[in-house]
């Protein structure tokens, strides 16, 4: 294990010490990643053999610059032709790869470009995950926000001119249960036209129970598809079961849920063969539910409190142009979203090729959105931050740059009749 991912250990209890130095170097102590968990429900699916079958045969120093001139003058992208695009022979042709992609984007989308901002309500977590500032072992400045907080904090959201809003926790059943976070959806529902979800993965009746509340879709970051690097990333916690995270998707489906979104934490494992998984978890997956809304993002791994040394591995702004181009081309019609972990630059730049969506207003801490917009103190005390972001401008900063850039915001694309 990389030890830049270890959350740097002065600033951890002598119990929780003992317990990180066990699980990290006794894989014994630790539970079966694969083993489902009491109250996990299992479904019948084989969208994860499909995809595990092309990313665990993904050879991507075979493809060569002919497999890529191919695939780019295909009318359609198929699976062979996305892996040529994914791999190091495509780098010498990413100029060519953004302007099919940028055709894709005007042609499905227009130019138009959607806006949403995040609220984390709480950041408790019981997952001994590495590379998280959430993780259970790390010492930073825990927060649930109560009912009247939540409203406060989303008010002050919507007043800003903000539609869409994402609703984070921690994962933590015992904190943030699945009635508090439905009963966060209702408040939301009161104040934005779009609610969505990234919370720990729950059973298809709690995802039904969400919907009913209000959430019109859910995000789940796979982190990793390489199971065997998962596990030794993912520690303890509900978390560390593989394959439960996996289906978590199609469960939010078979709840109800309009629409789904996946990722893999580009960074944690070999990011070529992620990317890989993620399109095709997506592209399966629409295939058995035409009917569902599909989007992606590409997250690098940012700092975290108490560990500044985080980063991502071989992923730099190149390689990851080369991803959201690649996934562009291949799912035409799927939304791509690119979040506050990227700088502004980047953002303002990919908007035009290939992604769909950005955040704006963004803090990832625990109620602070008053005092990040009004200078205002909107609680007592604050939680600290899953991470830090990269690009923290306004909603109207964020709204006058894409205009600035050609295109049109747009805070709703959805309306209920």
């Amino acid at each position: 294990m990389e030890n830049h991912f270890l959350i740097d250990s002065e600033y951890l209890s002598p119990e929780a010490l003992e317990i990180k130095h066990r699980l990290e170097t006794d894989p014994s102590s630790r539970k079966s990643h694969m083993e489902y968990l009491p109250g996990m429900e299992v479904i019948e699916s084989d969208i994860r053999s499909k995809v595990m079958e092309h990313m665990n045969s993904y050879d991507y120093s075979s493809y060569t610059g002919r497999d890529v001139m191919a695939a780019l003058e295909h009318e359609t992208c198929s699976i062979e032709d996305f892996k040529a695009l994914l791999s190091p022979a495509a780098e010498p042709f990413l100029e060519m790869m953004a302007q099919r992609a940028s055709r894709e984007t005007s042609r499905h989308f227009g130019n138009t470009v959607y806006m949403f901002t995040p609220l984390y309500i709480a950041n408790y977590c019981e997952n001994y995950c590495v590379y998280c500032g959430f993780n259970c072992y790390n010492h930073i400045n825990r927060m649930k926000l109560s009912a009247e907080q939540i409203e406060k904090e989303m008010k002050v959201i919507a007043d800003s001119g903000m539609e869409e809003i994402l609703i984070l926790t921690g994962e933590s059943r015992s904190q943030s249960d699945v009635t508090y976070i439905g009963e966060a959806c209702k408040l939301a529902r009161k104040y934005f036209r779009m609610v969505g979800l990234e919370i720990y993965p729950v059973n298809t009746d709690e995802y039904r129970y969400l919907h009913e509340c209000g959430a019109d879709y859910v995000t789940v970051f796979q982190e990793t598809y390489d199971a065997d690097k998962y596990e030794t990333l993912h520690l303890m916690g509900h978390k560390r079961v593989w394959p439960y995270r996996f289906d978590s998707q199609e469960r939010a489906l078979m709840g109800g849920m309009r629409g789904v979104a996946f990722s893999a934490l580009l960074g944690l494992s070999d990011f070529r063969k992620d990317a890989l998984a993620t399109a095709l978890h997506a592209y399966f997956l629409q295939r058995k539910y035409p009917h569902a809304e599909m989007s992606l993002s590409c997250p690098r791994l940012r700092p975290i409190i108490n560990n500044d040394q985080i980063n991502p591995l071989d992923v730099h702004e190149k390689q990851l142009c080369q991803i959201l181009c690649a996934y562009r081309i291949f799912l035409p019609f799927a939304g791509i979203t690119v979040s506050s972990r990227e700088s502004a630059d980047f953002r303002n730049g990919i908007v035009k090729i290939a992604a769909t969506k950005v955040s704006a207003g963004v803090s990832t801490g625990i109620g602070d959105h008053e005092s990040k917009y009004s200078g205002k103190t909107s609680c007592s005390e604050q939680g600290d931050e899953q991470f830090e972001i990269n690009d923290n401008r306004s909603l109207e900063h964020m709204y006058s740059d894409i205009e600035g850039e050609g295109l049109q915001p747009v805070l709703n694309d959805y309306l209920y009749v």
